[in-house]
């Protein structure tokens, strides 16, 4: 990510987050330095990205059958079929959603981001999180803050360092949103792999992107002010509405679904 206007340029040179998770997920848009970075990483890093995605899937779904209609996903990645828009739009097709990225492979894909529902809207932005005002402006072209918004945050937070203020970026999105809002977050935890964290941290460091797994008690600020729907912050396995967790499996993720009051 760069501080300001984020470059359209891919720097095949540099590994990027969005383009590692990718190599995580089993996907194709990633270059050498990227899957250099996934080599190094533990084997459970593929199972944990998967078990983020079934969360995000899962949250997603529920939040449409809730009557949400509007959904901002920062740090969106490169589309892994089936993508946010097609789960609410398959629920409501009148949903309208809007992707922000800061990898300029992403903009390759933006066609095939944008092909939903008729009824309803799938744009993307190319913008950082570091400038929530500027995607707060540009998705209010397409989002109408004065109804409720679902903002999601998938595995994007860690990648802020604390001398980045993740807490306040968070709390300016977050302070955007109407009554009635949600917040949709995950964030990568080394709590439930202790024994993983040294080599987690090195990969990310080696490839220098800037990684901070937090824990628990560092996680629930970013819900500070918002109440928790049910089963509240808790991993990314633990995290159901329909029906209860099927089994339990340790999780790199702390995950939570909250609602804005």
């Amino acid at each position: 990510m760069t501080a300001g206007m984020p470059s359209s340029r891919i720097d095949t040179g540099k590994p990027h987050p969005a383009r590692v998770y990718d190599w995580l997920l089993g996907g194709k848009d990633n270059y050498p330095v990227d899957r250099a970075v996934g080599e190094k990483l533990p084997a459970e890093a593929r199972a944990n990205a998967a078990r983020n995605r079934a969360f995000m899937h899962r949250a997603s779904h529920w939040l449409a059958q809730q009557g949400i209609d509007q959904f901002l996903d920062i740090g969106t990645g490169i589309p892994t079929s089936p993508n946010l828009h097609q789960i609410v739009q398959a629920v409501t097709p009148r949903a309208r959603v809007v992707y922000a990225d800061n990898d300029p492979i992403v903009l390759r894909h933006a066609e095939a981001l944008m092909a939903g529902r008729p009824e309803g809207a799938a744009e993307y932005i190319h913008a950082d999180v570091r400038r929530p005002a500027a995607i707060l402006e540009r998705a209010g072209e397409v989002l109408d803050f004065g109804r409720p918004v679902a903002l999601s945050l998938i595995a994007l937070m860690h990648f802020l360092p604390d001398d980045q203020d993740p807490y306040g970026i968070t709390r300016t999105l977050v302070g955007a949103l109407p009554a009635g809002s949600y917040l949709v977050l995950s964030h990568g935890t080394a709590d439930q792999h202790p024994e993983l964290r040294q080599e987690t941290e090195s990969a990310y460091r080696k490839g220098e992107i800037p990684l901070r797994m937090r824990a628990r008690g560092e996680v629930e600020p970013f819900f500070e002010g918002l109440d928790l729907a049910p089963p509240g912050l808790v991993t990314a396995t633990e995290w159901y509405q329909e029906q209860p967790a099927p089994v339990y499996e340790r999780s790199g993720f702390y995950v939570g679904v909250a609602r804005v009051p």
